[in-house]
Formats: C-alpha cells, sequence, structure tokens
C-alpha cells in the first residue's frame, strides 16, 4: 500500500521522469544481457587498495575527516598536478575532496552560479550538467559538438556568450564521444573568456585515460585558464573504485572558498578510510601513469573483436568508451535499436541521444570498454550477429 501525500508537488524538475538510462537497466536485468553499457569497471581494483582501507579503518580513521579534505591526500594531489600538467594548487586553500566527482560538480554549480545566469555546455553531455544548472534557477545553453568527429565549434561559442554567462562547462577525454581537447582548443577557450567574469567547470574525471600517445590538455595544463576554472576529478574513475564515491576539485582560492561553502553543508566531508587509501596509492605514480595502456588494450581488443560486426566504428582517443554507428545497415531510432539489442541478441549498450536535451539522433550507440575480457569477448560475439531490420 502506498502512502498519499497531501502537500502540492510543486517540482524543480518537471520534466525529469524515467530516463533511457533506467528503461535499459530494467530490460537488460529481465534479459541477463552482457553489460557494455555502464561506464563502470566490472574488474577489481588492485588489492593494495583494499589493504589501504582496511589498514585504515584499522588504526581508527573512521571519524570525520578535515572538512576540505585528509592533509595528506590534499597534498599529494597537490604535488602529483605540478609533476603532470606544471601548475601549482595550494594544499590548503586550492584543493578540495568530495564526495565523488559528481559531488564536486554540484558544488561548483551551486556555488558559483545564480538565478538568471546562464552556462554553456556542450551535447552529447554528461546528463546531469544542465539539471544541476536548472537547480540554481539559471540556464544551460546547450552547443552541439560537431559529429562525427564531436569537436566544439569556438565561432559557435563566441555567438552563444553573453552578458549573462556565468560559465562554461567542459569535459576532456569526453564523455560520450570519448574525444578529447587540444592545445588550440584552450588557446581559443583562453581567447573567448579573456577580460571577462566567465569561469569555466572542467571534468576531466578520465584525465589519465587517454590512448596513442596523446596529452592531456586539460586546464591546469594552461596558466591563463587555470586562474578561472575549477577542475573537477575522480578517484573512483581512476582506480577502478566508482562505488567508493570519492572525487576532488581543483580551482585558485577564491573561487574554491565558494565552493567550501556548498560542500560544508552538502556533505562536509568525504570517506575518511578511502582518502587515507588514496593518500597513500597516489604515492606511486605508476598507479595512474598506466592507465592509458591498460585501457588503450581493452579499446584495441574490443576493436578488433567487432570487425566483422555490421557497425562503424568512431575514433575513441580518450575514456572508458567508444561510438559505434548503425546507420549504414538500419535507420531505426537509436533508442529502438538498443531495446532491440538488449532483447534480440543479449547485450546492452546506451543509445547517445540519450546525451541530448532535445533527443538528437545520429544513430549512433555508446559501448563500455571498461569491462574484463570475457564481457568484452561476449558482448562483440553478439553484436557482430546483428542483423539490419
Amino acid at each position: 500500500m502506498t502512502i498519499l501525500s497531501s502537500v502540492p508537488q510543486r517540482s524543480k524538475l518537471p520534466d525529469v521522469g524515467t530516463t533511457i538510462f533506467a528503461v535499459i537497466g530494467e530490460l537488460s536485468a529481465r534479459h541477463h544481457a552482457i553489460n557494455l553499457s555502464q561506464g563502470a569497471p566490472n574488474f577489481p581494483c588492485d588489492p593494495a587498495l583494499i589493504d589501504g582501507v582496511t589498514a585504515a579503518m584499522s588504526r581508527g580513521m573512521n571519524q570525520y575527516a578535515p572538512m576540505t579534505g585528509y592533509p595528506p591526500l590534499k597534498e599529494a594531489l597537490a604535488t602529483k598536478v605540478q609533476a603532470l600538467y606544471g601548475q601549482r594548487y595550494d594544499a590548503h586553500s586550492e584543493v578540495l575532496i568530495t564526495a565523488s566527482a559528481s559531488q564536486g560538480l554540484y558544488a561548483a554549480i551551486g556555488g558559483l552560479v545564480h538565478s538568471g545566469d546562464e552556462v554553456i555546455f556542450f551535447e552529447p553531455a554528461f546528463d546531469s550538467y544542465a539539471p544541476m544548472v536548472r537547480l540554481q534557477g539559471a540556464t544551460p545553453i546547450g552547443l552541439k559538438l560537431q559529429a562525427p568527429d564531436f569537436t566544439i565549434d569556438w565561432n559557435a561559442v563566441r555567438a552563444a556568450v553573453t552578458s549573462r554567462t556565468r560559465m562554461i562547462i567542459i569535459n576532456t577525454p569526453h564523455n560520450p564521444s570519448a574525444q578529447v581537447l587540444s592545445g588550440e582548443d584552450l588557446d581559443e577557450l583562453a581567447q573567448i573568456t579573456r577580460n571577462s567574469d566567465i569561469v569555466v567547470l572542467s571534468d576531466e574525471v578520465y584525465e589519465h585515460i587517454l590512448f596513442d600517445g596523446r596529452q592531456h590538455h586539460g586546464m591546469a595544463t594552461h596558466p591563463e585558464l587555470a586562474q578561472r576554472s575549477v577542475i573537477v576529478s575522480s578517484f573512483g574513475k581512476t582506480f577502478h573504485v566508482t562505488g567508493w564515491r570519492v572525487g576532488y576539485c581543483l580551482a585558485p582560492a577564491e573561487l574554491m572558498d565558494e565552493l567550501v561553502k556548498v560542500h560544508q553543508f552538502m556533505m562536509y566531508a568525504a570517506d575518511t578510510p578511502m582518502q587515507v587509501a588514496f593518500a597513500d596509492y597516489l604515492l606511486n605514480a605508476e598507479n595512474y601513469l598506466s592507465l592509458g595502456d591498460f585501457y588503450q588494450q581493452k579499446r584495441d581488443l574490443l576493436v578488433s573483436l567487432l570487425e566483422a560486426s555490421p557497425f562503424r566504428l568512431l575514433p575513441s582517443a580518450g575514456s572508458f568508451f567508444m561510438l559505434a554507428s548503425f546507420a549504414d545497415f538500419s535507420d531505426e531510432a537509436d533508442s529502438e535499436m538498443v531495446k532491440r539489442l538488449i532483447v534480440d541478441y543479449g547485450v546492452a549498450t546506451i543509445p547517445l541521444s540519450a546525451f541530448y536535451t532535445d533527443g538528437t539522433d545520429n544513430k549512433l550507440i555508446r559501448l563500455s570498454f571498461a569491462k574484463d575480457e570475457a564481457t568484452l569477448r561476449a558482448g562483440a560475439q553478439a553484436l557482430c550477429r546483428v542483423t539490419p531490420r
């Protein structure tokens, strides 16, 4: 028996309901589908991380950490970022440990975006950006990346900037397109934002997962942009522990002050034992510098396994993902294709239209290769059996 509320509803997100992700999850469970949809590894993390958390708990590290994070972890991050990208953040005032990258994104948007502001972001996009902006009483302005290369049209960005533009959200490496920004892209962004009060919010959760010798062009690599940017990243994505929900933010102290005000009332502090373990784990740089090669092997395996499939694969420059086109053999909507793959072939993927606010359908599906070899082989085998309809 359900309880009927006597309180009239006044939803802040009235158009947010059951998404295609929920439909896919329910269908996948019902049909026991092979999971190439979720951007979460299905293989174990390094046992040393488990040991680190266990040891921290055994040592009594089970109470609140300092509000902005465990100091040795913040110092390890500042050291890492300086070594990799050349930008030194003050560990005390410019590094914040959050309860997931998603919470870091919300703290940044909640702390820096005001009612009436506009926030530019790029579609296809991670589905939380626009709702987070709307919850502040601000307006998300979605600009479409240029398919099939999914590059940014910087002239369109210039045209979209108004006196109300408060923030531009960047994501590199990009989910879901698997493309990355170049140094030239950063120069364009710097030129557009120069002499303005626009904040750059840079989602860099896949910062260590780049392929074919590419370098990460995050905001910390560009001194001018670093002065106006909030960088958000994720320990969960980096170290195969997405369920631990620990991330971090980097920003100049003046911006960070506003993030901290939101963070302290959302979470106060992220989980202590995990922070202690990550602080120790970061001391060995190979633990994150090896990730590109690790995931490139998985990408290349899936590419080779899908050579005999009817799908045309788009290049994947970074992240856990690649896009596959079915335009050559079907005119189905991408959401219908995804449902057919689950029901008829037992493999779950994600339709790219789910990453657009207007449901743009480019006949593309997203595949995740953050899976063990058995899952990749089984999923590819299923996709190779797909026939036109």
